[in-house]
């Protein structure tokens, strides 16, 4: 499938040819229909609010792959089922676009921020360096020493909120890999309550007005006063010091326009801080609490992903071969990564993705007309029982080589998929998989509450955990059980080379460039385009294990195996 709408595809003339008027509009289709159940001037708002994934499945049950919602006179056509997703993840930018569809946020981001940037601007952002595969071994070490660091205020024994817990640890960690370790130090328990506060303006009212005069609004807006005055005396205390190593923040403080003028506020500092930390930490606080949440629903699972990360090595006793080990050691943990996984289908962060219809949207024989919206859900779609057999049920052998149930690209979207799909995906898992390893090797856990009353906030479309979220925790023994080599011990082998041929999806490719780190001399990375070039689409035998790491581990799925078997 082109990855430009049929209008947009460029045409070769032949010789000589005809007159012509150029390429012929779209004859247009038929509108989607409309999904039944609307309350006059309110639409399907309410239904949204309190049961947003019934709502959202009622469109697949009766409208089937196309049907149109009204959340008080905004209009979001719904797109279901992978070709429908597919579309609407392969549109290009120029017709869907993805910050016109998010307007209620800039209270929270601010102006000149993310959804309110330019184009341009929010393709710069995506280029953080910090989420390129060579930053990941130094990510490892800084998120197991956050994770120490937290574990060491827990005792021997005790009861913990999960969501409190896990959002100041994500915080933390993000911060210091993200932005930088000195920028880390200054933060404290304050700025997670305060993006506590921040993610309530999130209301699904915002859809109507994001300015109403509601108390989840004005404390809303109190949250944002209190990061910009929190974060300047951060960058003042960190300007008066000789001694200070200047990070992101402060280079961007420091860069100046033509006149003189400083290029960024403080208070676009801070909307590039709360998109930074919403995006590295509030996502991964609530899948870190699910998925122990399902671990201790699952006890078998849970029994089975312990005896794996009491195998691996210990770090103290690793001595300075620990960025290497630590991070390979994290890539190759299955059992845990499957689990985590299945709890991103089952509780995927964002229930709605949106984009405003720039040009006309044409699906089949429907016409989405610009101007409106169109979405997908993950929580539909991760529960697609075609896709996902019995899919209420919590099962993370989906993801073994056998079954690949998230090889189903446009399936499964916790992530989402296509161009936009998440950029710091593989830091959220790596980060996920590193807070685990060190709590499970140290606590033994279990529920402190009813299983049923652990469930999701959805009156807002930054999903999250009810409060209270309580678990039990006590210290485990010390002794574990002995381990050869972490790595060695968890890598499939690698199997005889057969006509291999790799193809590249440069819709999918982020430029993360995790396959130029596993084998070098069959990819690059193009700095420019921040896209991957094949050196050889056909790599001899020798260098298939490399490139069978580089399809594992590459974020985004964009790399094919043909003529072989795919990891």
């Amino acid at each position: 499938m082109s990855s430009l709408p049929a209008e947009d595809c460029p045409v070769t003339a032949a010789p000589e040819p005809p007159k012509s008027e150029g390429p012929r509009p779209h004859p247009g289709g038929r509108p989607p229909p409309v999904l039944s159940g609307r309350w006059p001037g309110l639409g399907h708002l309410l239904a949204l609010r309190k049961r947003p994934i019934a709502l959202f499945q009622r469109v697949r049950d009766e409208l089937g792959e196309i049907g149109e919602l009204d959340f008080a006179g905004n209009r979001v056509v719904m797109l279901m089922g992978e070709e429908a997703q597919e579309a609407f993840f392969r549109a290009s930018d120029e017709q869907l676009d993805q910050a016109a569809a998010y307007p209620f946020m800039t209270p929270i981001f601010g102006r000149g921020v993310v959804f309110d940037a330019s184009p341009e601007q929010r393709k710069q952002a995506l280029r953080n360096q910090s989420l390129r595969a060579d930053f990941m071994k130094g990510h490892a070490e800084t998120i197991a020493r956050e994770v120490e660091r937290m574990r060491a205020s827990l005792g021997d024994q005790g009861e913990m909120d999960l969501l409190d817990f896990f959002s100041e640890l994500t915080l933390y960690t993000s911060s210091a890999c993200l932005i930088g370790r000195g920028f880390r130090e200054e933060l404290t328990p304050e700025y997670f309550r305060v993006f506590h506060e921040l993610e309530k303006g999130t209301d699904a009212l915002a859809y109507v007005n994001a300015d109403l005069p509601l108390p989840v609004f004005r404390a809303r807006d109190r949250a944002r006063r209190r990061l910009v005055e929190l974060l300047g005396g951060v960058f003042e205390r960190r300007a008066a010091d000789p001694a200070t190593t200047p990070e992101l923040f402060d280079i961007l403080l420091g860069l100046r326009r033509e006149d003189g003028s400083a290029r960024y506020s403080l208070d676009e500092i801070t909307g590039m801080f709360i998109s930074m930390m919403f995006a590295g930490h509030h996502t991964t606080s609530g899948t870190a609490a699910w998925t122990l949440i399902e671990l201790l629903r699952n006890p078998h699972v849970l029994d089975e992903v312990v005896a794996e990360l009491d195998t691996l090595g210990d770090p103290d006793e690793a001595g300075q071969e620990a960025a290497d080990s630590a991070h390979q050691a994290l890539r190759e943990i299955p059992k845990l990564e499957r689990a985590i996984q299945e709890s991103l289908r089952l509780h995927p962060p964002l229930i709605l993705l949106m984009r405003k219809v720039m040009h006309d949207f044409h699906y089949k024989g429907w016409t989405v007309p610009a101007g409106k919206l169109v979405g997908v859900s993950p929580a539909v779609s991760n529960r697609m029982p075609e896709c996902f057999p019995d899919p209420e049920r919590f099962d993370p052998e989906r993801y073994t080589d056998a079954r690949g149930e998230d090889r189903q690209l446009f399936a499964w979207i916790p992530f989402g998929a296509g161009r936009h799909r998440c950029v710091g995906s593989a830091f959220a898992m790596m980060q996920l998989k590193a807070i685990f390893v060190d709590l499970l090797r140290n606590y033994r856990f279990e529920l402190a509450q009813p299983r049923a009353s652990y469930r999701n906030d959805h009156a807002k479309m930054v999903v999250q955990l009810v409060q209270p979220c309580r678990v039990r925790y006590r210290r485990r023994d010390a002794a574990k059980a002995p381990r050869a080599s972490g790595a060695a011990a968890a890598a499939p082998r690698a199997s005889a080379a057969s006509g291999l041929r790799i193809t590249v999806d440069l819709d999918l490719c982020q430029g993360h460039a995790a396959c130029c780190a596993e084998a070098p001399d069959v990819f690059e990375l193009d700095r420019r385009e921040r896209k991957v070039v094949l050196l050889t689409d056909r790599p001899d035998a020798e260098r298939r294990r490399e490139v069978e790491l580089a399809v594992r581990h590459c974020p985004t799925r964009a790399i094919r195996l043909e003529g072989g078997a795919a990891p």
